[in-house]
């Protein structure tokens, strides 16, 4: 389960390196979210993965039984989803106001139409 989720978690950091290098606004907004979801499943699978079980402490007992998952990375994977659905709104905010001042998708005819 842990080797398919690391080929995973490659592919989206793969797909997202490639997507942030073209010069679409699009493609690179696109790449910024799958950057943070791979860094989100990485922190996931880093913390361990453990199937049925819940950090959760039973009415009668005095601690959490073997095995359970951590739940601190949760949080954290809990906040970078929102810190990055933060970045993400102010992306696309900054990218359409970008395309209705200059008329352009593509960061490259935005270079040549400031050189003139």
């Amino acid at each position: 389960m842990q080797v398919l989720v690391a080929i995973l978690i490659g592919g989206c950091f793969a797909c997202a390196f490639y997507l942030l290098l073209r010069s679409s606004l699009q493609r690179v907004l696109f790449g910024l979210v799958l950057l943070g979801h791979g860094a989100n499943l990485l922190v996931f699978t880093a913390a361990g993965l453990v199937r049925d079980a819940m950090p959760i402490i039973a009415g009668d007992a005095e601690q959490l039984t073997a095995p359970y998952p951590d739940p601190l990375p949760q949080a954290l994977i809990l906040t970078a989803v929102v810190i990055n659905f933060g970045i993400t709104a102010f992306a696309l905010v900054l990218a359409h106001r970008a395309h209705v001042l200059t008329g352009f998708d593509t960061l490259q005819e935005e270079d040549e139409a400031s050189d003139e």
